[in-house]
């Protein structure tokens, strides 16, 4: 299995506003059939504002599943959208 986990720091104008679109967004990618786990979550509130602000998890089967996913029509919009309200962008994928 290969985790990939994508963490965004998004830009602070409407930062409410782009952190609910983002989560109302990526619902979309659920129904890609190469992921075997999906989850967005969103940073607490409470923590420090240097924190990154919405986390993608998301499990696959292989990194082939992967890289289909990455290239998916669905993933290209999703991501045309995210590079409007994007500040920054760290990726880990990884085998477990």
């Amino acid at each position: 299995m290969i985790r990939h986990i994508c963490m965004f720091k998004l830009k602070n104008e409407n930062k409410d506003a782009s952190v609910k679109e983002f989560c109302e967004r990526a619902e979309s990618l659920k129904t890609l059939p190469q992921l075997k786990r999906y989850e967005v979550v969103t940073n607490d509130k409470r923590t420090p504002d240097s924190n990154y602000d919405v986390s993608l998890i998301f499990d696959f089967d292989s990194v082939d599943d992967l890289n289909a996913y990455q290239t998916s029509p669905t993933h290209i919009e999703f991501g045309k959208f995210v590079a409007t309200v994007k500040e920054e962008r760290a990726c880990i994928d990884y085998e477990f």
